[in-house]
């Protein structure tokens, strides 16, 4: 997403969790408060990634008879989001789809190589949110090894601890642009633009953004092999298809980022019952929906 002029005159950028980061502000940040920002981050990624062989969530996943895990406060309101995301969507939001990703290549090595026998044995033993985690708070117990990608949820939830940091430091005018998921605080309204997902130099729309949180979602942006993408539905372990690029506006990023997601499965219409929050989504066939709410020009 293009993020359009603002009051913010300074930027602060870095790379985490895999993505760029930019962090927009008035003046420039303070040193010790950007240290604190990356030290911040650090501890999130050293804590959720599947990526890293330190994490707790790989932890889980080696852990051959399952056990009890204990996570930082801020997982409880990660795991309640799953919660209201995975039965909204009837499974469809599981963070349990770790193992479908590494088994269609997108595992800690990159391989970006399907192992087509393990993903055929997968379809017989997919675990379930619901049935295969006990929570309890901020701990979960399992039962056998589980593979957890927290994808769908965490960026936004980062965005959202980073901004709880600035705000405690007494800024009050800044966006937080984690690589596509942005918060935005301040009395000026911030202009987004809607990158069109099959071509990244087109907007589809430009989004009008006032102290809340805008996140997208495609299914071009970690794509590879023929039709393989990061967007699985839980219930299959397969990429989607009929949607393919997502924007919603929520309060929160954590919500907007979950939302995002669970915009690619079926009508929108039960979501727009349980959450608060506006969205665009496109099609594969080029048709575009818009909520009635979401405060934006977009280009048909």
């Amino acid at each position: 997403m293009a993020v359009g002029d603002g009051v913010a005159t300074s930027s602060f950028q870095f790379d985490a969790i895999g993505t760029s980061w930019e962090i927009d502000t008035p003046a420039p940040l303070p040193a010790e408060t950007a240290a604190e920002v990356v030290d911040l981050v650090e501890r999130f990624d050293s804590i959720y990634s599947r990526f890293r062989p330190d994490s707790i969530v790989t932890r889980i996943a080696n852990a051959d008879d399952g056990g009890r895990f204990s996570f930082p406060s801020d997982a409880g309101p990660i795991f309640d989001l799953y919660d209201r995301l995975h039965d909204a969507t009837d499974g469809a939001v599981d963070p349990l789809v770790g193992r479908d990703l590494e088994l269609l290549g997108y595992d800690r090595d990159y391989t970006l190589v399907p192992d087509d026998g393990a993903i055929t044995l997968m379809s017989t033993q997919r675990p379930v949110w619901r049935r295969d985690v006990q929570r309890e708070v901020n701990s979960i117990t399992t039962q056998r090894p589980l593979v957890i990608d927290i994808g769908a949820v965490g960026k936004g939830k980062l965005v959202d601890l980073v901004a709880d940091l600035l705000a405690a430091k007494g800024l009050k005018d800044f966006v937080v642009d984690g690589s596509g998921d942005i918060l935005h605080r301040g009395d000026a309204a911030l202009p987004v633009g809607l990158e069109h997902p099959l071509d990244p130099d087109m907007v589809t729309g430009v989004a009008n953004l006032t102290n809340g949180s805008l996140c997208a979602s495609a299914s071009n942006r970690r794509a590879w092999g023929d039709g393989l993408h990061h967007m699985l539905d839980g219930r299959t372990g397969r990429p989607t298809t009929e949607v393919i690029a997502t924007w919603a506006i929520a309060a929160d990023t954590a919500t907007a980022d979950g939302l995002a997601t669970a915009l690619f499965f079926g009508s929108c219409s039960r979501l727009m019952t349980l959450f608060d929050f506006s969205f665009v989504r496109m099609f594969a066939d080029g048709r575009v929906e818009v909520s009635d709410n979401f405060d934006c020009e977009v280009f048909t």
